[in-house]
């Protein structure tokens, strides 16, 4: 599995974690990986984080580190049953694309591990800013349906 985050300014870090995500990892791989990157990127402590509701997200462990550093950036609200228009998951869904057009296929997991580490590194900035720009049509598109279905 991997763990990556992005933001207008700049691809963020990615994590290959090779062990089920419990909060204690996540903990670890938000307090390594993603505070200097929200530091560096919203020196001014303006950033947003966007998760959704997986249970280590949502851990109170977790819940409290973030309670913790709101002076240097926020945890954006996901509220319970809501739709996914995460713009990650496009980047997921790029990257999975990007590794099943390859040829041949990865034959062991440490090649998979350094084709999903290039194909990270190798993402265009104007795709990550272009996602970012359609979140205000998503939550539009959420709203409208009531927080039922959308294409997102």
């Amino acid at each position: 599995m991997l763990w990556g985050t992005f933001s207008w300014a700049a691809l963020g870090p990615v994590v290959v974690v090779e062990q089920t995500m419990k909060a204690a990892n996540y903990l670890n791989i938000i307090a390594v990986q993603l505070h200097p990157y929200m530091a560096f990127v919203f020196p001014t402590g303006n950033g947003i984080f966007q998760q959704d509701n997986v249970p280590c997200h949502k851990a109170r462990i977790v819940l409290e580190w973030f309670e913790e550093h709101t002076d240097e950036f926020h945890l954006m609200s996901w509220p319970p049953n809501s739709p996914d228009p995460n713009p990650m998951e496009h980047i997921w869904d790029v990257m999975e694309r990007q590794l099943r057009a390859q040829t041949p296929p990865c034959p062991n997991i440490s090649t998979l591990r350094d084709r999903c580490l290039d194909i990270w590194y190798n993402l265009s900035p104007v795709m990550s800013q272009k996602l970012l720009a359609s979140m205000p049509r998503r939550v539009a598109v959420v709203l409208k349906a009531k927080g039922g279905a959308t294409r997102y």
